[in-house]
C-alpha cells in the first residue's frame, strides 16, 4: 500500500505536468536560440545578454497575462491550446527563421543590440505563450493555499527548466541540427496538449492533427540541403558551434557558426583558397634560416588547411591542436585529413595543450581567432608569455587576427598587437586588405631582437626557395599600429568582446586566390554573418 501511495505521489497531474513542460521548452528553446542567432550576430556576450533579457521580459509579460485571466479562463483545454499555437509558432521558426535572420540583420542598431530585433521576432511570441502556463497551473492546482500552489508550480517549472537546460546541452545540440532540435521542441508540445486535454473532442483532434502535420512539413522543407552559399555535404550541432560543410562549384568550404571558416579546391586540395592562408609560410623567411622551422604547432584546426601545405611542401612535424572534436572529424571526412607520424591532431583547448606539453616549437600559429567570437584566454599577455615559453630561443609566433588596420573597428587588433609586443622583442603586421575595412591581418612576433625590413624580407623571398613566392605578401609590410588607447590584454582583464564590438556591421573583405594559386582576387562581403576567421 506504501509503494502504491510512493508511486501516486510522483504521478504528475495534467497541470503540473504542463507546467513542467513549458520550463523544459521554454529553457530548450532559450539555447536553441543563441544557436541560431550566432551566426547572424556573433555570439558574445551582448548577443546572449539579448536573448536571456528578451527570454525573461516575455516569460514576465506571460506571468502577468496568464494570471489576470487565470480565475475565469484556466482550464486544461486552454492549456493545451498554448502548447499547440507554441508548437506552430516552432514550425514557423523552422520554416522562414533563417529568412527572418537576415531580414532583421539590416535594422539601423547600435552593434551591441543589433540582434535585439531578431530574438524579439523569432522567439519572443512562443515564450510569452509559455508564460501562461505557470499560472493557469497554478489555480488549477489540487494544494491547498495559494501560497503551496504558487511554490508547487515555481518548483516544477524550475526543474522542468533545468532538464531542458542539460537536455538540450549536452544530448540535443551535440547529436542534432537546429531544425531538428525545434522538431523536437514542437513534437513535445503537442504532445503534451495530447495529454492534458485528453479526453479530445473531434474539433481539437482536427487542429492538433494540422499543426502536427505543420510541424513535420515545415521539418521537411528546412532540411532540403542547399543554402544560398551552395549544397550542404553535411551539417551538425558541436558542443560549440553550428558545422557546415558547403561545396559550392569545385570548391569545399567548412563553416561555422555560418561564417566561412576554410575552402577547399576538390580539384587541387593543397591549393590555396583564401589568400590569407599563403602569409602562413612568412615566418620561413623570417627565420634566420627555412630548414631551421623543423617543429610547427598550429593552434585553431578547421579545414586544416595551413598544417596539410606544411607536411606536403617542407620536412617538419606538425601538431594541431583544436578544442571541437567534430571540427576534427570533418576535416578528416570530407577535408582529406590523415594524421600521420608528421601530422599529429590532438583535441585539446590550446592553452591547455601549452601548458600541459613538454614540447618547443620553432613556430606556433594561432588560427583559433574568428571576427565576432574570440576565446580571451587565448589572447593574454600570460598567454603570450606561456606561448613564448614553448618556442625555442628563435622561435617565432604567427597569429591571424581578424580586425580592421585603423579606425573603430581596429581595436581588437591593436590591444592583440600592443599585448603580443609587451612579451616578444618584435612584432610585424601585414593587413590583407588594407585601408580601415575589417580584414585578415597577420601578426608575426619573434624573439629575435633584430628587426628586419621589408627590402630585407623581399631579398630573402628572392634567395630562398620556399615553394612559394611571397613579395606581394611582403609588400604588405605594417608599421605599428597606435596602441594608447587601447588595453593590454590580461588576465584578470581582457574586455575582448568590448574590442570586437565595433566590428558588428561592418564591411568584411575576404580576399581569395585564382586557380593557379597566385593572383589575389578581392572581394567584399557584408558582415552580417559571413565572415573568414580561419583556415
Amino acid at each position: 500500500m506504501s509503494d502504491a501511495r510512493s508511486i501516486d505521489a510522483l504521478r504528475l497531474s495534467k497541470p503540473e505536468t504542463a507546467v513542467f513542460v513549458s520550463g523544459v521548452a521554454s529553457m530548450g528553446l532559450e539555447i536553441l536560440a543563441g544557436r541560431m542567432i550566432a551566426p547572424q550576430f556573433g555570439s558574445t556576450i551582448y548577443t546572449w545578454g539579448t536573448i536571456i533579457g528578451v527570454f525573461l521580459a516575455a516569460l514576465s509579460y506571460g506571468y502577468h497575462r496568464g494570471g489576470k485571466q487565470a480565475a475565469q479562463r484556466a482550464t486544461n483545454g486552454r492549456m493545451a491550446r498554448v502548447f499547440l499555437l507554441t508548437a506552430a509558432y516552432v514550425a514557423g521558426l523552422i520554416l522562414v527563421g533563417d529568412l527572418m535572420l537576415r531580414a532583421t540583420s539590416g535594422f539601423p542598431l547600435p552593434s551591441r543590440v543589433a540582434s535585439l530585433p531578431a530574438v524579439v521576432i523569432l522567439f519572443g511570441p512562443p515564450t510569452y505563450l509559455l508564460g501562461y502556463v505557470s499560472p493557469y497551473a497554478a489555480e488549477l492546482s489540487a494544494k491547498e493555499g495559494l501560497g503551496e500552489a504558487s511554490g508547487h508550480v515555481y518548483m516544477l517549472g524550475t526543474v522542468g527548466s533545468i532538464v531542458g537546460a542539460f537536455a538540450t546541452t549536452y544530448f540535443l545540440i551535440p547529436s542534432l541540427g537546429i531544425d531538428q532540435i525545434a522538431l523536437v521542441f514542437g513534437a513535445l508540445s503537442i504532445l503534451t496538449a495530447l495529454v492534458i486535454s485528453r479526453p479530445i473532442g473531434r474539433e481539437r483532434a482536427t487542429v492538433t492533427g494540422f499543426v502536427a502535420v505543420l510541424l513535420v512539413v515545415s521539418a521537411a522543407t528546412g532540411a532540403a540541403g542547399y543554402t544560398v552559399e551552395g549544397r550542404v555535404v553535411y551539417e551538425t550541432q558541436t558542443p560549440y558551434q553550428e558545422l557546415q560543410v558547403v561545396d559550392l562549384g569545385d570548391t569545399r568550404t567548412l563553416y561555422l557558426d555560418g561564417q566561412r571558416h576554410s575552402a577547399m579546391d576538390l580539384e587541387d586540395p593543397n591549393r590555396h583558397v583564401f589568400s590569407y592562408t599563403r602569409y602562413f609560410h612568412l615566418p620561413l623567411l623570417f627565420a634566420d634560416d627555412a630548414e631551421d622551422i623543423d617543429r610547427v604547432l598550429f593552434v585553431g584546426g578547421g579545414g586544416f588547411t595551413g598544417p596539410k601545405r606544411f607536411v606536403t611542401d617542407y620536412d617538419v612535424t606538425v601538431d594541431v591542436v583544436e578544442i571541437d572534436p567534430k571540427v576534427i572529424s570533418a576535416a578528416k571526412t570530407y577535408f582529406g585529413v590523415e594524421e600521420s607520424a608528421r601530422l599529429r591532431i590532438h583535441n585539446q583547448g590550446g592553452r591547455e595543450f601549452l601548458r600541459e606539453t613538454n614540447e618547443t616549437y620553432d613556430l606556433i600559429v594561432m588560427d583559433a581567432y574568428q571576427k565576432d567570437k574570440v576565446p580571451f584566454e587565448l589572447t593574454t599577455q600570460e598567454f603570450m608569455t606561456l606561448a613564448s615559453s614553448r618556442l625555442d630561443d628563435d622561435g617565432i609566433l604567427f597569429a591571424n587576427v581578424i580586425s580592421a588596420a585603423s579606425g573603430p573597428a581596429s581595436q581588437f587588433y591593436r590591444a592583440e598587437y600592443r599585448t603580443m609586443d609587451a612579451v616578444f622583442p618584435q612584432v610585424y603586421a601585414f593587413p590583407t586588405a588594407g585601408g580601415g575595412v575589417v580584414q585578415n591581418i597577420e601578426v608575426v612576433a619573434t624573439k629575435n631582437e633584430t628587426r628586419l625590413s621589408e627590402d630585407r624580407l623581399l631579398a630573402r623571398n628572392e634567395r630562398r626557395d620556399i615553394g612559394i613566392d611571397l613579395s606581394a605578401e611582403i609588400r604588405d609590410y605594417a608599421g605599428a599600429p597606435p596602441t594608447d588607447d587601447v588595453p593590454l590584454l590580461r588576465d584578470d582583464r581582457a574586455p575582448v568582446d568590448s574590442l570586437l564590438d565595433p566590428m558588428v556591421g561592418q564591411r568584411y573583405v575576404i580576399q581569395e586566390t585564382n586557380g593557379s594559386d597566385a593572383a589575389v582576387n578581392a572581394t567584399a562581403r557584408p558582415a552580417v554573418g559571413i565572415a573568414l576567421p580561419a583556415a
